[in-house]
């Protein structure tokens, strides 16, 4: 009888962020998002449906209490998520390297991408309204199959290409950053907000 091993696993973290205040939180976002000229001329230019503040703004938690309080949250998640994945670093610790505001308004996506600069990428969800995206996961090995037949409707979701994880507000998920990911279009009938954010070594 053939011995069949599952080799290489892609592990997604998800964790009830505790601590984190979510009214004040959404408060944050929205007053960084209207004050934030730079942030909304670069979404706009830039075909964002909604507002990012990631290329404008690369100091939010020294800017806003709140979202340095969330990042004292992310760091123990990050490091519990590297005990997980079984990382050596040397006695050292993964880093907060970028931190971003994302409100993505009805109808917006965020296409295909990857991060490859970080270790860890993940996001904090502060508002998830009835309808709000989820966060479409793609296999890292889908590239290498280019003679491969798709996998089966039925396939059990460790064999999939794609896993579809509906987020929760409060909910923190993150993955390591070479999985690509992307956000289909926002079905809901309000904007869909979130906070996301880089490990580095």
């Amino acid at each position: 009888m053939a011995d069949v091993s599952t080799l290489f696993v892609t592990k997604l973290y998800r964790a009830a962020a505790e601590g984190v205040d979510n009214r004040e939180l959404l408060a944050s976002c929205r007053s960084i998002a209207a004050d934030d000229e730079a942030g909304k001329r670069w979404s706009k230019e830039n075909g964002y449906r909604g507002y990012t503040s990631y290329a404008s703004l690369d100091d939010l938690p020294k800017r806003d209490p709140t979202i340095n309080q969330l990042k004292a949250v992310l760091d123990k998640h990050a490091a519990a998520f590297a005990r997980e994945l079984h990382l050596e670093l040397g006695g050292r610790r993964l880093k907060l390297d970028s931190i971003w505001i994302n409100v993505l308004e009805p109808g917006g996506v965020h296409t295909g991408h990857i991060h490859p600069h970080s270790v860890l990428s993940g996001t904090y969800y502060v508002e998830t309204p009835p309808g709000a995206s989820a966060l479409k996961l793609e296999d890292p090995r889908l590239p290498l199959m280019m003679a491969a037949p798709p996998r089966r409707a039925d396939a059990p979701e460790p064999e999939r290409s794609f896993i579809y994880v509906q987020p929760k507000a409060g909910e923190v998920l993150m993955w390591e950053s070479f999985v690509r990911h992307e956000v289909p279009p926002n079905a809901a009938k309000k904007a869909r907000v979130s906070i996301s954010f880089n490990y580095a070594w």
